[in-house]
Formats: C-alpha cells, sequence, structure tokens
C-alpha cells in the first residue's frame, strides 16, 4: 500500500528496513509539509482618536492629561449681571461674550431703552410713569431676545440695576421674561470706585454722585441673599470677567436659591 506524500512511503524507501518509525523530520529537513493555517485573530476594534487612552511616556512613565476646561467652558447659559451704575457691568458682560469659545450674545438692558429715540424718558429728569413703561417694555424686548437666542443654542448675559428690596419686579421679571435657568451674579465694587468710573460716563449715562452714592447703598442689600457678589474694586475689565466665569461654573454646579 503506497502512501505518503507523492506518493513515497517510509516503508518502501529500502533505505533502513529494521528501524523503528521515526518521528516526523521538521519540514525545513524533510518533506514538505502542507502548512497548518493559524486560528483566525480576533477582530481588532477601532477606537475613535478623541476617546482613545493616553499613552504614558517610555521613559518617565508620565500620562499626560487632556487640558482641563476651566470655567463654564461650552455651556449654554444664561445670564444676568447685576450691580450699581459705575460698577462695570456692561463692559465685563460685553468682555465675557466676546471671549468665551462658543456663541454667545450681549444684551444691554440701557441699549434697548434707548432704541426709543424721540420721547426717550431720560432717567436724569427723574423717574417717572414714563420710564417705568420704558424699562418695563425694554426688559420684555430684552428677555425676548434673550429666549430667541438660548432656542437656537446660543448663550448670552443681560445687565441690569436690579434693586434687592424689589425682588418681585427685578429678579422675579427677569425670571418670568427668560425662563427658570437664568443664574443671576451681582457686580459690586466699592463706592469709591463707582463714583470714579460714573465721572468718566457721557451723556445720560452719567448719573449724580448723589444718585450713585444712593444706589450703591441700595445695592448693599444684596449682602447676606444668597446671590454670588463679586467684588471688582481691584480688577481690571479681564480679571473681572474671568471672575465671572469661575462663578458661574460654580452656580452651574450650585445654582443659587433665588
Amino acid at each position: 500500500m503506497q502512501h505518503g506524500v507523492g506518493g513515497v512511503s517510509w516503508e518502501s524507501s529500502g533505505q533502513h528496513p529494521a528501524a523503528p518509525p521515526q518521528p516526523p523530520i521538521p519540514p525545513a529537513q524533510g518533506w514538505p509539509v502542507p502548512p497548518v493555517p493559524a486560528p483566525a485573530a480576533p477582530p481588532v476594534q477601532q477606537v475613535p482618536m478623541a476617546s482613545a487612552a493616553p499613552v504614558p511616556d517610555a521613559a518617565t512613565g508620565h500620562v499626560p492629561l487632556p487640558p482641563a476646561v476651566a470655567g463654564t467652558g461650552g455651556a449654554t447659559l444664561a445670564v444676568l449681571l447685576i450691580g450699581p451704575a459705575g460698577a462695570g457691568k456692561t463692559t465685563v458682560a460685553r468682555h465675557w461674550a466676546g471671549t468665551r469659545p462658543v456663541p454667545t450674545a450681549h444684551i444691554s438692558l440701557d441699549d434697548v431703552r434707548e432704541w426709543v429715540c424721540s420721547g426717550f424718558a431720560d432717567p436724569q429728569a427723574g423717574w417717572n410713569d414714563h420710564s417705568e413703561a420704558q424699562y418695563r417694555l425694554a426688559r420684555r424686548t430684552c428677555g425676548f431676545a434673550a429666549r430667541n437666542f438660548l432656542a437656537n443654542g446660543i448663550s448670552c448675559i443681560l445687565d441690569d440695576a436690579v434693586f434687592p428690596d424689589r425682588p418681585v419686579v427685578g429678579l422675579g421679571g427677569w425670571k418670568r421674561h427668560v425662563g427658570p435657568a437664568l443664574l443671576p451674579v451681582v457686580l459690586l465694587p466699592g463706592l469709591e470706585i463707582v463714583l470714579e468710573r460714573n465721572a468718566a460716563r457721557s451723556g445720560n449715562r452719567r448719573l449724580s454722585d448723589e444718585e450713585v452714592a444712593r444706589i450703591h447703598g441700595r445695592m448693599a442689600g444684596w449682602y447676606g441673599s444668597g446671590l454670588p457678589i463679586i467684588d471688582n474694586s481691584h480688577l481690571d475689565v479681564e480679571g473681572t470677567a474671568r471672575a465671572l466665569d469661575e462663578t458661574l461654573a460654580r452656580a452651574i454646579a450650585a445654582p443659587p436659591p433665588w
């Protein structure tokens, strides 16, 4: 009986008739043996680059970490920046909105109030029914704009001189117009600072020293209210905007009761 590779058997070769059967010779030294297929390797799962684990440094073993996102990052926010005249709230709000990494709008109540040209109720002439009506109209307009921005994924920051002794009209009104997720922050530097900044103003935005002092005194009522307060007496615009962003980041984690 002939068997083996190519019809040749060890028994019929006639070279060593009395030799006992030998173990198989490795392929490199004997007859060619058909290769045995290796077991299929499990499929390699592709990991997206964004979620790949950091690779440690071969020499030091240091594992690089992704950069931390400071402050509010890319969160979509609605912010109400409160403060007296001369606190710098409009300037800070504009700077904060302009330096965020995501689309952010700045809505200034005073700017909207001044859309009224003929018949504008100038606060320098005193607070009366006309100025109150225009104030309420401007607030509703700002609230509508804020909701529209938020509905399209754009954050917004509003600034207004909201008094703590009129919470229903002030905070309550803004909450009704913008929504319950509104985050209020108070900007309250020292009196000498607001007097100095007010003196640099012009037009109807510049108030008398007596009026500035009166407004600042009323704003002091925010202490103890539970709202976050930033004293930016010794901070420039950039530093105040950074403090505002850090304050808002904490407020996102633990919203102030209001």
